[in-house]
C-alpha cells in the first residue's frame, strides 16, 4: 500500500513538472512571438551626425511603422565606440536593445586594443549590414600630384619629406595597407578627428589625407582639396572623375560599414524578422536616393554575410595592425 502510494505521487510530481515546463516553454514562445510589445531602442555608439548615425536614424523612422512600436535612436559615444558598444553587449537579448556599428568598434577596436572589454564575435549577434562608404585619398589644391601613382612616385624620389593625416587609427590602418601595397613613403601623423585631419592638408602641414568623402564635400567641389582615388571597387556617382585605386593598379579595396547587432542569445525569430526588416528599408527607392547624396551604399545582406564579414575583417586588420605596429592612443 505504501509503495503504491509512494509511486502515486511521485507520478503526481513528475506531471507537475512536465506541465510547468510546458508552460515555461509555451511562455517563452509567447513572449517572442509578441514582439515586440515596447519600444524598441538603437544605440549609436558615436555623437549625431556622422553616417552611422544616419543609418540608425533612416532605419528607425521606417522600422516604426514596420513593427508597430516607437523606435528610438540613442547616441552614447566615447572611448573609440566602446562605450555603446559595451551598453549593448551587457543588454538583455530580448531583440528591444540594438546597436547601430560601423568599422571601428567591430572589427579594427579588436584589432588595435589588446584587451577590449568585449568579443565583437562572440558577445554579438549581426543582424545585417545596413550600408557601406569608401574613403578619398585627397592633397591640396597645390599639389603638383595629379594622380596618386604620380603622389607615389614624388614621396619616393623625396624620403622623409611626405607625411598624410588620419583622424582615428582606423583610418592609419587603411592607410598603411595602402603604403605596403604601393610603396608609398609617407609617415603618419594623427589628429583628433576630421577637421583637424582635413585643415592639415589646407595648411600644406601635410601632403595627403585618407578620410571619408562627406567631410571634404565643399572642398573637393570648391577646388581646395583634389581627390586623387577612392578606395571603393567603383567610382562614386559623386565624384565620377575620380579613378578608384584598382583602377590605377593598386590592388586596395576598403570600404568602411555600419551594421545593426544585437546581444549574444537574442531569439533566432527576432533577428529573421529584423534582417528582413533592413533589407526591405535599405531596398527603398526614396532610401537609396538619399543615401547616394552621401555616398553611403545602402546594403541588406544575410545575417551569415555579415558575421564573415566581420570575422574576415577582423583577420585583415590585426594582421596589418601587428605588421606596422599600430595601437590604439
Amino acid at each position: 500500500m505504501k509503495n503504491s502510494n509512494l509511486f502515486a505521487h511521485k507520478r503526481k510530481t513528475l506531471v507537475g513538472m512536465a506541465v510547468l515546463m510546458m508552460a515555461s516553454v509555451c511562455g517563452v514562445a509567447q513572449a517572442q512571438s509578441a514582439w515586440p510589445n515596447k519600444a524598441v531602442r538603437i544605440v549609436v555608439p558615436y555623437a549625431p551626425g556622422g553616417a552611422n548615425d544616419i543609418l540608425a536614424r533612416v532605419l528607425a523612422e521606417k522600422l516604426a511603422p514596420a513593427l508597430g512600436q516607437p523606435v528610438v535612436v540613442e547616441n552614447k559615444p566615447g572611448a573609440g565606440a566602446a562605450v555603446g558598444t559595451e551598453l549593448v553587449v551587457k543588454s538583455a537579448p530580448d531583440g528591444y536593445t540594438l546597436l547601430m556599428a560601423a568599422s571601428g568598434p567591430i572589427v579594427f577596436n579588436p584589432a588595435l586594443v589588446a584587451k577590449l572589454a568585449y568579443n565583437p564575435v562572440t558577445d554579438l549577434t549581426p543582424i545585417s549590414l545596413a550600408g557601406s562608404f569608401p574613403m578619398i585619398l585627397a592633397v591640396n589644391e597645390a599639389s603638383p600630384a595629379k594622380t596618386f601613382n604620380e603622389l607615389v612616385n614624388m614621396s619616393k624620389a623625396n624620403p622623409g619629406k611626405f607625411n598624410y593625416s588620419y583622424p582615428s587609427a582606423s583610418f592609419q590602418l587603411v592607410m598603411e595597407l595602402v603604403k605596403a601595397k604601393t610603396g608609398l613613403r609617407a609617415l603618419n601623423v594623427p589628429y583628433q578627428g576630421s577637421a583637424p585631419s582635413i585643415n592639415a592638408v589646407l595648411t600644406q602641414e601635410v601632403q595627403m589625407t585618407l578620410i571619408d568623402s562627406g567631410p571634404i564635400a565643399a572642398l573637393l567641389k570648391s577646388g581646395k582639396l583634389r581627390a586623387l582615388g577612392v578606395t571603393s571597387e567603383q567610382r562614386l556617382a559623386a565624384y565620377p572623375q575620380v579613378p578608384t585605386l584598382k583602377e590605377q593598379g593598386i590592388d586596395v579595396a576598403v570600404n568602411f560599414w555600419s551594421g545593426l547587432l544585437a546581444p549574444a542569445g537574442t531569439p533566432a525569430p527576432i533577428v529573421k524578422r529584423l534582417q528582413e526588416e533592413v533589407a526591405r528599408i535599405m531596398a527603398l527607392p526614396d532610401v537609396q536616393e538619399r543615401m547616394a547624396k552621401l555616398d553611403i551604399r545602402p546594403v541588406g545582406g544575410t545575417s551569415a554575410d555579415f558575421a564573415k564579414t566581420i570575422s574576415q575583417e577582423i583577420q585583415l586588420w590585426t594582421q596589418v595592425a601587428k605588421d606596422n605596429n599600430i595601437k590604439a592612443e
